[in-house]
């Protein structure tokens, strides 16, 4: 019996999805329709507040299914963890960006060495050192 009806529900969730993706491709649509709508051009700014409106309203019909509810609890638990984040202090960071930096110098310095005596121990070999 339970299952029954998770599964009316599940198949409800669906029709809602559908119909949020109908509602984003008409919103979408209908934005480049009116974009030369009877010879007119139809303002931009009430073609993008159209388009917007579409979309809040597929947003707000997706958001009831289950899959929805789903995600906006992991997007208000996400952001609970951004606020624990412990963020550096700008001399921490300008630190860590000088100490990247020589490092990625003396890295470089390196690399060049090692290919120079590879290239004069690759000719030397091949006779033409």
């Amino acid at each position: 019996m339970s299952s029954k009806a998770e599964q009316q529900t599940s198949s409800f969730d669906t029709v809602k999805l559908i119909l949020s993706l109908v509602l984003l491709l008409v919103g979408i649509g209908g934005f480049y329709y009116f974009a030369t709508w009877k010879g007119e051009a139809v303002s931009v700014l009430i073609r993008v507040l159209g388009l917007l409106a579409f979309v809040a309203v597929a947003i707000f019909v997706a958001a009831t299914t289950e899959k929805g509810r789903n995600l906006i609890t992991f997007l208000k638990d996400s952001r609970m963890e951004v606020r624990k984040m412990v963020w550096p202090t700008r001399a921490e960071t300008m630190q860590t960006t000088l100490m990247v930096m020589v490092i990625v110098l003396l890295l470089s310095l390196f690399l060049w060495l090692v290919d120079m005596l590879l290239g004069w121990g690759v000719k030397t070999l091949l006779g033409g050192g």
